[in-house]
């Protein structure tokens, strides 16, 4: 009896948390557009990248981990849409990690958008400002070409998801 009140309790947390999540997602799919708050993080090198540097495109920034599953999951998938939107579209993964985490990492893996690290809790609370009111990650927003915030996303974002928020920007 007890093993059926386990996987009845543990079946419902399972469903709220789903639920809880779903509300999350569609609740940053109609928020209003924001403008992009200027940031500025390093990269593998220690070279600062502003928001700035790639205000004239849609910007799509990723926070990612190297010890999430679902965040590594979706890089392929990046990788490929930046090679292919790569004239009007910038990735840019902000690793929510430490340096040689992430430096391993690209070693291996060659990811060919700017990898940024933030360090602490700077990149937790910029995702924070960008309408991440969980802490998930993965966490995507995509930037139009004006500088604004049109697409929220918590955790794994397929290939398709992030082409149709993209699509209508080009």
């Amino acid at each position: 009896m007890k093993l059926a009140q386990t996987i009845l309790i543990m079946g419902l947390l399972a469903l709220s948390a789903g639920i809880g999540v779903r509300m999350v997602n569609q609740w940053q799919t109609e928020q209003q557009p924001q403008p992009l708050p200027t940031f500025s993080f390093p990269d593998l090198n220690g070279t600062p990248h502003s928001s700035t540097e790639w205000k004239s495109k849609i910007i799509v920034l990723n926070f990612w981990a190297t010890w999430c599953p679902s965040c590594l999951k979706e890089i392929p998938a990046f990788m490929t849409l930046q090679t292919q939107y790569g004239e009007k579209v910038q990735f840019v993964g902000i690793a929510l990690d430490d340096l040689e985490a992430v430096k391993t990492f690209q070693q291996k893996t060659a990811v060919n958008y700017p990898l940024l690290i933030s360090g602490d809790w700077a990149g937790f609370n910029l995702a924070k400002q960008l309408g991440n009111l969980i802490s998930a990650i993965p966490y995507t927003v995509v930037v139009n070409s004006a500088g604004l915030v049109i697409y929220r996303h918590a955790g794994e974002l397929s290939a398709r998801e992030l082409q149709a928020a993209i699509s209508p920007l080009l």
